[in-house]
């Protein structure tokens, strides 16, 4: 079987749509990235299923079209990786959505497969839900912002310090955007 590496893209919108599989490949992923050392949500390494599965089950309970949706990269039928947006859906914010837990399997680094969910979250924020720029955060001093800037987005922001994941070790987070989109 010859592999494309170019990734196939899924939403998904609502609860229903995640199979015992799915849920199963996505808290894998979550698992595989942070123990490697990403920057998706679980800032102390290692975790097992006991400490991603009820997170990942809050966030596909609060799946919705308007609200909230995963956005999975899918490579010769495995998820290679995946991220969620979100919007709030009140009137003085809902012109913009974040972005949230954006990951790659460590078995598909090297292969732009971030890039490539990043590239369609913008695509799908603009053309599917409206919105008219996109807000992240991202940890200081693990090179985030960079690859996020050579996708478009801009430095807004910096809470220095305000990660701290040991004695002597703070880092920054790093508030960024992109827009227009």
């Amino acid at each position: 079987m010859t592999s494309t590496n170019t990734p196939a893209f899924r939403q998904i919108v609502h609860p229903h749509e995640i199979t015992v599989e799915l849920r199963r490949e996505l808290i894998d992923c979550w698992i595989t990235v942070t123990n490697a050392g990403g920057a998706a949500g679980f800032p102390f390494a290692p975790v097992d299923i006991d400490q991603v599965a009820p997170v990942a089950d809050r966030l596909i309970a609060d799946l919705d079209p308007q609200r909230s949706r995963l956005l999975l990269a899918v490579v010769d039928g495995v998820l290679a990786g995946w991220l969620n947006l979100r919007r709030d859906l009140n009137p003085l914010v809902a012109h913009w959505g974040t972005v949230n837990h954006v990951q790659s399997h460590t078995g598909f680094r090297g292969r732009s497969i971030g890039t490539a969910l990043m590239n369609r979250a913008r695509e799908v924020a603009r053309d599917e839900m409206n919105l008219e720029q996109l807000h992240l955060a991202a940890r200081g001093g693990v090179g985030l912002e960079d690859f996020y800037g050579r996708l478009g987005w801009t430095e807004i922001g910096r809470w220095p310090g305000a990660l701290r994941f040991a004695p002597g070790d703070d880092r920054d987070e790093v508030l960024m955007i992109l827009a227009p989109l």
